[in-house]
């Protein structure tokens, strides 16, 4: 066990997460409120990233931790051969309605990221945006990537960095409601030294890139209303705390946005620094 990534007790004994009861609640958190609200914004990022990875026509992918299949879709649309996963099903059916609306064929399958039901060496391409980032083992999710990938396949991801404004936010929000001890962060996915960590032994070649999601919301107080109602992990840190600390994270919350708004208007435009990957599958 790596230690010195685990936090230690007052007796010094490493703390050890129970991360079957941790995944519990974070699928009780993913499928609370309405992520595919939030979700569907997003969709620029996995266009780009399917542009990154240069996609070919009935080349196999799959989209792990999917969410409302933004990404999924941006690889449907360029005629691949597209299998979504999540392990909440509404998402799913989100990203059901919304490729049905589009015409797109997907194949949606109910999946836990750490345990994929698929044989070893399944697709080209495997895909994740800001997705199994927020897996609790993190080994194991990393691992699973690689065993469905081919060989010379590649493995795509976009993951929050710990500095920037969702990696803040997520900070901010430990602030009030700590994270499960023993869990490493999802931001250090956002990492290239925890890309190499993950990845690197089973890789023939890695690239990154810093990139940027604009949030752009009416006002602060409009992407307070949106992510407190419909993103699973602010509604429900707002569902453990009393008025009075609601109150007050709704204020350091607010701070944080007007921290890293660059609209002059009145309006939210908050640049959300993200880690873009490409891995070779070696």
């Amino acid at each position: 066990m790596d230690t010195a990534a685990v936090p230690i007790n007052q007796d010094r004994q490493p703390v050890v997460a129970d991360l079957a009861a941790v995944k519990a609640r974070q699928r009780a958190a993913w499928s609370s409120g309405d992520y595919a609200v939030v979700g569907t914004t997003l969709q620029i990022v996995g266009e780009e990233l399917c542009e990154t990875l240069d996609l070919r026509a009935g080349e196999s992918v799959l989209d792990v931790a999917a969410g409302n299949g933004a990404t999924s879709l941006a690889a449907a649309r360029r005629w691949c051969d597209v299998t979504s996963t999540d392990y909440v099903p509404a998402l799913l059916e989100r990203a059901r309605e919304r490729a049905e609306a589009e015409r797109l064929a997907i194949d949606f399958r109910e999946a836990d990221a750490e345990a994929l039901p698929f044989e070893d060496r399944s697709f080209d391409v495997v895909l994740s945006t800001f997705g199994v980032m927020f897996t609790p083992d993190q080994d194991q999710a990393a691992a699973e990537l690689v065993r469905v990938c081919r060989h010379g396949g590649k493995i795509g991801l976009a993951n929050w960095t710990p500095d920037g404004f969702i990696g803040q936010l997520f900070k901010t929000i430990g602030q009030y409601v700590p994270p499960p001890a023993g869990v490493r962060s999802p931001a250090l996915w956002g990492t290239r030294a925890r890309i190499n960590e993950l990845f690197e032994r089973d890789a023939s070649d890695i690239t990154t890139a810093q990139r940027y999601f604009a949030f752009r919301y009416r006002s602060p107080q409009h992407w307070i209303q949106v992510f407190r109602s419909y993103y699973g992990p602010l509604l429900k840190a707002f569902a453990a705390l009393d008025a009075s600390a609601q109150g007050r994270l709704e204020k350091d919350v607010i701070q944080l946005i007007e921290r890293f708004n660059r609209a002059q208007d009145g309006s939210v435009v908050v640049p959300s620094a993200y880690l873009e990957i490409v891995i070779t599958r070696a």
